[in-house]
């Protein structure tokens, strides 16, 4: 099985997303918004329309479905919607008289739906029939996983699966693993309060297993030796000197951090955390300079590609092309790469920049003595384990725009120092945030158009590719065509991860260049991209997002010295809790502040 799901331990651990008591069918009257529905009735109106994706080995075409049913008992109507569905419901709702639908009752424009329902479920519709629904993990399917799961042997459900000591249990009250795994994949009948325990006591073996692992890191880690990185107060100066900028205070406070590491016995392994736009790629740099004039060799790895590129081009342009560094990524021509891995063998190659290519079997280092990790919430501790792996005492550096309260700093990173920098740089004029309702669209639009007929640039942020099952929900599909009728006087583009590296690559740059008025893209832009020219970022759904995406993208503007904005576009079936978490991002810019109002 897919998604690293190796063992019946594997299995027992990937949880239901919920699991339901089947109702019995019954009446439309009895609809309750959020709770699961079994009905019987009568197709009055079926409504195909075409979607914008395809779907299979013929690449059929997608349709998005609207029937309105009419109930046997009631009398009344109800709407059943489709997305992304094949053409061949239309033909299977039309052979039936009546039929039964299953599914979870929403509401839209107050009015109750069902949204995916399925067709005459194969379920016995008693009141006693549990509903288990599993999650879809990297492509396979809850159906799938549940169908595995089913044939897992009674007396393995028996079997305690538990790391923690029996005393250990015993003293903190903690219900057997096994007992456990029965309650939340629905094997035995259990009260709310009996689920409650089951996930805090698996929860608690989590964290109890992550504490381990981190002890053991740092144990082995206190083991290895690093050579000494001496560097003057000369040579240091110089490589300050370098940024057309002076340094914060905060940023020189981590540098001395760093010096101190380079002059300790043991490799450094630290963090350095602020919020988008603080400088820490800065700091990076300056400790990459360190390791290189002592005649060591860099590797600073990257999540994407589009952040790679511009970590190499920042560099390019603070006139450090004496330096030999490269860029390695996944669509390098083989030819390059192996030039590539011949000169990072033979030590000529003194920093190489890239994505998870870094880590790659093929990837040798002469004399690694230093891994930086940017965006350490993209990668997992076996990547960066990986790419430090290919040196001995390597120096790491992780970088984070995420705030990491000091509980989750103990928890999680306890293996890691933290530096925090705080102080933006001067010459900024900072981001103004505000949430557009539908009552002040207009208005914005208008507020835009302005901005593009003054020479600055738009990015358009939206959680989803292609039309979603959740109604309300933007795509870049259907947006890049509402905004090119909005402007058609302005070159409008669209970015997002299904385009081919290449065409990425084509628009990034072509916007970097000023050719592109508006993008409209996903959150392929969300970590590093800089286009100084960009002035405003528009997020739709923000909901959507969590508080750590928003403050990504939102550093996107407002990174010169021009003012930047940022609009939050909800509509009116956002939420009130979603709302109020919106509310946080349009107070306060600064991520360590956010993360008291939650």
């Amino acid at each position: 099985m897919d998604g690293g799901i190796k063992t019946i331990s594997d299995l027992a651990w990937l949880t239901p997303l919920r699991i339901q008591k089947s109702p019995d069918i019954t009446d439309f009257n009895q609809l309750v918004l959020n709770e699961l529905f079994i009905g019987k009735g009568k197709a009055i109106s079926i409504n195909f329309t075409p979607a914008f994706g395809k779907r299979g080995k013929g690449k059929v075409q997608l349709f998005n479905a609207t029937c309105v049913v009419k109930d046997l008992y009631s009398e009344k109507y109800l709407n059943l919607k489709w997305f992304n569905t094949y053409p061949g419901l239309k033909k299977q709702i039309e052979a039936f008289d009546s039929f039964t639908f299953m599914g979870t009752v929403s509401e839209f424009n107050g009015t109750f739906q069902i949204v995916n329902p399925k067709i005459n479920p194969k379920v016995t519709l008693t009141q006693n029939q549990m509903l288990i629904e599993y999650p879809t993990v990297n492509g396979v399917s809850g159906n799938h996983t549940k169908k595995i799961i089913e044939k897992i042997p009674n007396i393995l459900w028996d079997t305690p699966l538990s790391i923690i000591p029996k005393n250990i249990e015993e003293i903190f009250n903690l219900k057997p693993t096994d007992e456990c795994f029965r309650i939340l994949h629905g094997r035995v009948n259990s009260q709310a309060s009996d689920i409650e325990q089951a996930k805090d006591r698996l929860i608690y073996e989590e964290f109890f297993k992550n504490q381990l692992s981190m002890l053991a890191r740092k144990l082995k880690h206190k083991k290895l030796k690093a050579p000494l990185i001496k560097t003057s107060d000369k040579d240091l100066n110089f490589f300050k000197k370098l940024f057309p900028y002076k340094l914060t205070s905060d940023q020189e406070l981590v540098i001395e951090h760093i010096k101190n590491d380079f002059i300790s016995s043991l490799p450094m392994m630290r963090m350095i955390q602020g919020d988008v736009g603080c400088g820490k790629t800065t700091v990076a740099i300056i400790s990459a300079l360190m390791i290189i004039k002592n005649g060591g060799q860099v590797a600073l790895m990257c999540p994407t590609e589009a952040l790679a590129t511009q970590h190499i081009k920042t560099i390019q342009s603070l006139l450090l092309n004496e330096l030999n560094m490269d860029l390695l990524l996944g669509s390098t021509k083989p030819k390059e790469k192996k030039r590539m891995y011949q000169q990072l063998e033979d030590g000529s190659l003194n920093l190489i920049i890239g994505t998870h290519s870094l880590i790659q079997k093929n990837v040798n280092f002469s004399n690694l003595q230093l891994a930086i990790i940017d965006e350490q919430h993209k990668f997992g501790v076996e990547q960066r384990q990986t790419l430090t792996a290919k040196g001995k005492g390597v120096h790491t550096l992780i970088m984070t725009a995420t705030p990491i309260p000091r509980t989750l700093q103990l928890a999680q990173y306890g293996d890691l120092d933290i530096s925090t920098i705080r102080v933006m740089p001067g010459g900024r004029k900072g981001i103004k945030t505000r949430i557009v309702t539908p009552e002040t669209y207009e208005k914005y639009l208008s507020f835009i158009k302005t901005r593009m007929s003054i020479g600055e640039q738009i990015y358009i942020v939206v959680p989803a590719i292609e039309e979603s099952e959740v109604l309300s929900l933007q795509n870049v599909n259907s947006l890049i065509e509402t905004y090119r009728k909005y402007f058609p006087e302005y070159k409008i583009e669209a970015l997002h991860g299904q385009l081919k590296s290449e065409e990425k690559s084509r628009i990034m740059n072509e916007y970097s260049l000023g050719n592109i008025n508006l993008l409209i893209s996903t959150t392929v832009i969300e970590v590093g991209i800089n286009v100084i020219n960009s002035t405003v970022i528009s997020i739709y759904n923000p909901d959507r997002f969590g508080l750590s995406s928003l403050h990504q993208l939102r550093g996107r503007v407002g990174r010169g010295e021009k003012a930047g904005f940022c609009f939050l576009i909800t509509d009116k079936d956002t939420a009130k809790d979603a709302m109020g978490r919106i509310r946080i991002v349009e107070k306060t810019t600064d991520g360590f502040e956010s993360q008291k109002l939650i």
